[in-house]
């Protein structure tokens, strides 16, 4: 076993405290200051950050009011757009009541037409002479009375244009007529009567009226038969 050797008396020795000293003085070193940001990166936060201040936050209120007063207007659109149709649709359904026999009210005006034809052509002493001709004559004028009576309860109505100032809306002008006891433009002779149905004009009254004196200077005037 061998034995350790001591250190010869010329060793030098550590000097007391070396190592105390080394330890102070490590623990004196300055910490490396942290690396600075790179400039890039730094301003680019900061433009973000700017950004994000700019940029005013939205008012809750403010956008539902706005979202109100849109589905008002809307609102309003679609309700007045529905009254509309209503209206259409009654306005329709009622010319359509109006008028829907419009048609075949006229075809059976000539059949009221012959009828007045029939009982004007049988002069009175013939009626009174003849008493089958007279039961003849008082049936057809039956008939003829109940045809109107029917056309009353559709609202078909006859128009009474004898006597009447000539009006191109109801009148259709066939002749003009010297009649001196008349005044220029009346109505003096029907020639087939007219028809309205409600308010419309179904068949216009075809008439003569009275002649105006177109001489110059004359007491009369020209009428206006023009339809």
């Amino acid at each position: 076993m061998s034995k350790r050797k001591k250190p010869g008396p010329g060793a030098e020795k550590p000097a007391a405290g070396t190592e105390d000293r080394s330890d102070a003085e490590e623990a004196a070193k300055p910490e490396p200051a942290a690396e600075p940001e790179e400039p890039e990166a730094a301003a680019q936060e900061a433009e973000e950050g700017g950004a994000e201040q700019a940029e005013p936050a939205e008012d809750p209120l403010a956008t539902a009011e706005a979202e109100i007063a849109d589905l008002k207007d809307r609102l309003l659109r679609a309700m007045a757009e529905t009254e509309n149709v209503r209206k259409r649709g009654a306005r329709e359904r009622d010319e359509a009541s109006k008028y829907a026999m419009s048609a075949f009210a006229r075809d059976l005006l000539p059949v009221a037409d012959n009828l007045r034809r029939a009982v004007s052509s049988v002069p009175e002493e013939v009626k009174n002479g003849d008493p089958a001709v007279a039961a003849l004559i008082e049936g057809v004028e039956l008939t003829e009375r109940e045809l109107l009576a029917i056309f009353e309860r559709h609202g078909i109505r006859r128009i009474d244009a004898l006597g009447e100032k000539f009006d191109h809306n109801v009148h259709q002008a066939v002749v003009e007529l010297e009649a001196p006891d008349q005044e220029p433009g009346t109505v003096v002779e029907v020639i087939q009567t007219g028809y309205l149905i409600s308010d419309r004009l179904l068949r216009p009254a075809m008439v003569a009226v009275a002649k105006g004196d177109d001489q110059p200077g004359g007491p009369g005037q020209k009428v206006d038969t023009t339809a």
